[in-house]
């Protein structure tokens, strides 16, 4: 059973109506306690007095021969503090007594000393004597004098002092029972609202401190409290506006870096144009140079031939370079065509194949029964190829091993170029698809960045990283298995 979420000002209510009842019903049930605890009491009282004062009677009006020890057995059986009972004969004098030592002496005061004239003319009435008028007596004792008559003839007095300290004993066992009740209850209150002050103090400083040190510290989230109240609905908003603050830089950052790349794409595809024209028009200058003026025989043929040809390389080279930048300043359009991969990066090998043998470079292919046929941008992907093994075979100079797996993994073919090379930083693998980033002397830095892109267009992705374990780096391209050959 889930209940439902309680917001602050709920709970609130709950704790204080929560308080105010547990006080009440504490108050209620002490004073019920105490109001039964007075009425045994005094039923009990009662009953003690009803049977001295029968005890008494039968005492006055028998005939015969009485227990005189009877009266004061049974007040003494009773326990009770403060009650006396006694027997006085007409004349005042007291006969009997639950304590001897008054037996013989006058009643205390006379009874005409205290009695009013009103009260004489009906004696067969009880009559309450205030103990105060007795002098030395307690002030909770309330002295009672009963007189005795049998047609119409006074026998005597019944006279019974009672001390109602006990019914005191009650009320002031309930008053001490309402003031601890209260301290308790005020403690479990305290205690109740320091653990909803700390639970609510506490995320909402961390929040607090996070929004102020948002300059020192950055866009740093809270922990999110798992709550249904203000303060999980107050993290959870908080940590929704860090991240929709982090899309935004983030966004505005890629914004910045694309604004520099397109003025610079720009920059470089207006450069190119200049530039390609001139390159053309000298290369075809060294083709008529090499045609025309080259020597017929003799020594001086051949080191012109090989003039012109390195002069030739360098330009193609130039214009490579001068055909990257206009790449990159331009949309890639790719034209999808059923494409056996492997044979397309067989064929890139095999460009490499003299420049590997002299390096000393082995090559080792594993398929592994994968399907390689594709519908890709052949060229496109020629090139992304190209750079790699090229990037592959600068890294070792002095000889390794190069492996080109195919596998497949989650619906994506995955194409893995690993050389046992030098390896790579961590920090370069974070700028490496940057555009004109580069660690070697030659090249622009454009070659991995314009890969990146291509096989993104087909809809996969490429990434780079050190061999685990190393020496070595991995590229790995991956690409849908959607974009299989049907046919």
């Amino acid at each position: 059973m889930k209940f439902p979420a309680l917001n602050l000002k709920a709970k609130l209510i709950v704790l204080i109506v929560g308080l105010l009842a547990l006080t009440l019903g504490a108050e209620v049930w002490v004073s019920l306690g105490t109001q039964q605890a007075i009425v045994d009491t005094t039923q009990q009282k009662v009953k003690d007095l009803a049977r001295a004062i029968q005890i008494s009677v039968e005492e006055l009006t028998s005939v015969g021969s009485i227990n005189r020890d009877r009266l004061r057995d049974y007040v003494a059986s009773l326990h009770t503090a403060g009650l006396e009972v006694s027997i006085a004969s007409s004349q005042n004098l007291i006969i009997n007594s639950s304590d001897p030592s008054l037996i013989g002496g006058a009643l205390r005061p006379k009874t005409g000393d205290v009695l009013t004239p009103e009260q004489l003319k009906h004696p067969g009435e009880p009559l309450t004597i205030p103990a105060n008028r007795f002098g030395p007596s307690p002030s909770e004792t309330t002295v009672y004098l009963i007189p005795v008559e049998v047609e119409d003839h006074l026998l005597g007095y019944v006279q019974v002092a009672a001390n109602f300290g006990d019914f005191a004993q009650p009320l002031a066992e309930n008053r001490s029972h309402q003031i601890a009740i209260a301290l308790v209850i005020f403690a479990i209150g305290l205690v109740f609202a320091y653990v909803m002050a700390d639970r609510y103090v506490g995320p909402i400083h961390a929040v607090a401190s996070a929004a102020q040190n948002i300059a020192a510290r950055g866009l740093e989230t809270v922990p999110e409290a798992n709550r249904r109240d203000e303060v999980g609905l107050l993290t959870r908003s908080f940590n929704e506006m860090v991240s929709q603050l982090r899309r935004a830089r983030e966004r505005e950052l890629e914004l910045n870096r694309l604004e520099r790349f397109t003025a610079l794409g720009q920059l470089a595809g207006g450069l190119a144009h200049e530039i390609k024209n001139p390159l053309n028009f000298l290369s075809l200058a060294l083709d008529q140079l090499r045609a025309r003026y080259s020597p017929v025989e003799g020594p001086g043929r051949e080191a012109y031939t090989r003039q012109i040809g390195i002069m030739k390389d360098e330009l193609h080279r130039l214009s490579e370079l001068v055909q990257s930048f206009l790449q990159y300043g331009k949309p890639i359009e790719i034209y999808p065509a059923p494409t056996d991969v492997k044979q397309l990066v067989d064929g890139v090998v095999a460009l490499s194949e003299s420049k590997m043998k002299s390096q000393g470079i082995e090559l080792v292919e594993e398929v592994n029964g994968v399907p390689t046929v594709l519908s890709v941008d052949a060229e496109k992907l020629r090139t992304c190829f190209i750079n790699v093994v090229a990037n592959a075979i600068q890294a070792m100079p002095e000889g390794g091993t190069m492996r080109i797996g195919f596998t497949r993994d989650n619906g994506n073919m995955v194409l893995k170029f690993s050389d046992t090379g030098a390896g790579i930083e961590p920090e370069v693998v974070k700028k490496v698809f940057e555009p004109f980033f580069t660690t070697k002397r030659e090249g622009i830095g454009l070659g991995l960045f314009l890969s990146k892109a291509i096989v993104e267009k087909h809809g996969g992705s490429i990434a780079i990283g050190p061999n685990d374990p190393q020496p070595g780096t991995t590229v790995t391209f991956s690409f849908p298995l959607t974009r299989m050959n049907r046919n």
